[in-house]
């Protein structure tokens, strides 16, 4: 790790953000242009959200399933808006096993169209219903302007598909969906997200509705962080999902799709880190704790003993943590700033001083409270202070983000005024829902409208770029956007 440092923030977001992802050794450019190999930590990040979501989608009913990454080109034309969406992004491949191949196979993208085929030869009747799929698999999407995480050219994610008896139901199932990202998003990235609909100028490519958590990172920007889509009949018709209902009519099923992705580790950077690196909430820490012992020679020898009794004290609490004892030729203070740089939520300082005091130097990454950063616990008590301390912590990052977001977006009506917020965080506005409107929008500011808030009250107005009549019945999010 460079002892140098990131660049600040204020200075250079994008610079810092670039530096902090490798430094923190959460992941390595590719050997592809667009590509990463995400290193050990920022996976076992990754394995954590993974492991959460995954229990919500198993315990609502959905079971994991695994389709080829390989789609016949027929399958994606086989619903025109869908394609014509995701065509700019494709990777095609044509040649394979040594000659021409009779049809292009699309590296997958999303899995629509597969798993509508699939859908198509699994549900005869309405007792098939609902089918609650949902896959873990990594996905291609050509990017032209990539950064680690947030737009890469392949990427890692969960993408749920289900098929249902009417549209009542996929309704329930694709609101489902946005609760448990947004449940996700709070309880272990501690991201304070806006659950919302998205203007039709904003929708996945074939679908009826497209739901999102929006969330503000520390630049302003905003983050979409998990996408729920209602699909109606569209893919249902293009594929043939049919079902016999209780009068012995065909009808088709109506469909939903959803997807988490990695771009969540980017949130969590993003949403929290500072000038000396990472700051990762406890829930999503690979460590949660690291012991640093501290002396030369014979008292280091004794000192790391000591640092591994304790660290087995504390991972019998459940606590992930890490002893840093085998690295004696780096320094007590190069250690520091490295943990801090990875973001590590509580650092154990312990030299042969604290021993012999019975007491243990416990350093969070941020003070929960004004001065509250740096104190001396007694060293039996270490691991049973643990707990609360990660949970206040948690739940402090939570309330830091939300009050961050609070401050960084206003109401606007005037078009001066909504230029300005947007440069610098979010806006609320009167928007008429015309899609040329949203363009000129963004051609003027690069803001685009980010989400209808669910939880927005209800209000009319003037649309704040072309006067028109607004369209939602309330005011809609603007903002820049990764």
């Amino acid at each position: 790790m460079s002892r140098e440092g990131v660049t600040p923030q204020s200075e250079d977001f994008s610079a810092w953000y670039n530096e902090v992802v490798v430094q923190a050794q959460l992941v390595d450019r590719g050997p592809v242009r667009g590509t990463m190999v995400i290193r050990p930590y920022g996976f076992r990040m990754w394995e954590l959200l993974q492991a959460d979501l995954d229990r919500r989608i198993k315990d609502a009913g959905h079971d994991n399933a695994c389709f080829p990454m390989f789609i016949p080109e027929s399958y994606l034309k086989r619903e025109a808006e869908h394609v014509e969406g995701f065509s700019p992004e494709l990777a095609v491949v044509t040649h394979a096993g040594g000659k021409d191949l009779e049809e292009p196979l699309v590296v997958r993208p999303t899995s629509e169209t597969v798993i509508g085929e699939y859908m198509a030869k699994w549900i005869d009747s309405h007792r098939d219903l609902p089918l609650l799929l949902n896959q873990w698999a990594n996905v291609v999407r050509w990017e032209m302007r990539p950064r680690m995480f947030l737009r890469t050219t392949e990427f890692l994610w969960q993408e749920g598909h289900t098929a249902h008896i009417d549209e009542d139901d996929a309704m329930r199932e694709t609101m489902w969906a946005l609760d448990a990202y947004a449940a996700v998003a709070r309880d272990l990235a501690a991201m304070p997200v806006v659950p919302g609909e998205k203007t039709p100028g904003e929708r996945f490519a074939g679908a009826v509705r497209t739901y999102t958590i929006e969330g503000m990172m520390r630049d302003g920007r905003a983050l979409q962080a998990g996408t729920s889509h209602y699909l109606g009949t569209n893919f249902a018709k293009a594929f043939e999902i049919q079902y016999q209902d209780e009068a012995g009519k065909l009808t088709h099923a109506h469909t939903t799709s959803w997807g988490m992705s990695t771009r969540m580790i980017g949130g969590v950077i993003m949403t929290h880190g500072d000038d000396k690196g990472l700051v990762l909430p406890p829930r999503l820490a690979p460590y949660q704790v690291v012991i640093v012992p501290i002396g030369r020679k014979e008292q280091g020898e004794q000192a790391a003993a000591e640092a591994r009794k304790l660290g087995a004290a504390i991972k019998s609490m459940g606590i992930r943590v890490h002893v840093d004892d085998n690295r004696p030729q780096l320094s007590p203070g190069f250690k520091f700033n490295e943990w801090e740089m990875r973001g590590v939520p509580v650092r154990i300082e312990l030299g042969m001083r604290d021993i012999e005091n019975g007491v243990a130097t416990v350093v969070r990454r941020l003070p929960t409270v004004e001065g509250q950063g740096k104190e001396q616990i007694p060293l039996a008590k270490v691991p049973e202070v643990l707990p609360g301390m990660l949970a206040d912590f948690q739940a402090f990052l939570l309330a830091r983000a939300e009050r961050f977001r609070d401050d960084n977006t206003a109401v606007v009506d005037g078009w001066d005024a909504f230029a300005a917020q947007v440069a610098t965080g979010w806006a609320r506005a009167f928007h008429c829902g015309e899609t040329e409107c949203e363009d000129a929008i963004k051609a003027d500011t690069a803001a685009t409208p980010r989400v209808i808030p669910a939880d927005a009250p209800e209000e009319t107005g003037a649309c704040v770029k072309c006067g028109r009549p607004s369209a939602y019945g309330k005011r809609v999010i603007f903002g820049r956007a990764y």
